[in-house]
């Protein structure tokens, strides 16, 4: 479960919902159903094992996604899948239909699905050989062979799949991975070196993109550096 605002949406709700069912529970401190609703909401989804996730928005914080979803009462539910509201209800309902609607979303795991699940590199492996571009296979075996320097095998996996939040991180841990740089530390000196250089040079470019992408969209350097960038290029 995760707390979802207006600047967060896109990547943690529409873009994650491409790679699993995302439900969307739009609530209020104030609302006495909400409270009802939230832990029954968190209950079932945490049931499914990951086959399900569960994004909470604080309506009162957050217009512009109550006005994406032209909420008029919460509690409000909504389903994405592939970037696509595909179910929803609004009110308190009791556990059994709630259970209900989010088995609607989770289909029967596979075969790759169970591989998966098991998390080890062997598994993961057998996982793609039945089905080359499981999305939850791809993320996991790179993710393992980002960590053990092993970047272009990484990338070669990455390219199986659809780009999201998810695989620009891991690409750029993975173009990052050779040059030995410690983010926390390093990232604003080398950014500020590159800078100099993106409009002319493709790769100080994309080793800028990548370190922003390494910093994530929390820092608050990172929207500094982007603006920094669109300055120079545009």
């Amino acid at each position: 479960m995760i707390d979802v605002t207006d600047d967060t949406f896109e990547t943690a709700v529409v873009e994650r919902s491409r790679q699993v069912p995302v439900v969307v529970d739009l609530w209020a401190p104030w609302c006495g159903p909400c409270r009802t609703l939230g832990p029954i909401l968190e209950r079932v989804v945490e049931a499914t094992g990951g086959a399900v996730e569960l994004a909470k928005v604080n309506v009162d914080e957050n217009p512009r996604v109550s006005a994406t979803f032209q909420v008029q009462s919460i509690p409000a539910v909504y389903a994405l899948a592939d970037a696509k509201v595909v179910d929803g209800f609004v009110g308190a309902l009791p556990e059994a239909q709630v259970a209900q609607f989010v088995a609607r979303l989770a289909p029967a795991p596979s075969e790759a699905d169970l591989l998966v699940a098991e998390g080890d590199e062997a598994s993961l492996r057998k996982a793609l050989a039945i089905e080359h571009d499981h999305p939850g296979a791809v993320l996991a075996l790179a993710g393992l062979l980002v960590d053990r320097g092993e970047s272009d095998e990484a990338l070669g996996l990455l390219a199986r799949i659809p780009e999201s939040a998810e695989t620009r991180s891991l690409a750029a841990r993975a173009r990052l991975s050779g040059r030995e740089v410690n983010v926390a530390d390093d990232a604003v000196t080398l950014l500020d070196a590159l800078l100099e250089r993106v409009r002319d040079d493709e790769g100080a470019r994309q080793e800028f993109l990548d370190l922003l992408e390494a910093m994530g969209p929390e820092d608050p350097k990172t929207l500094h550096y982007r603006k920094a960038l669109s300055a120079r290029l545009f």
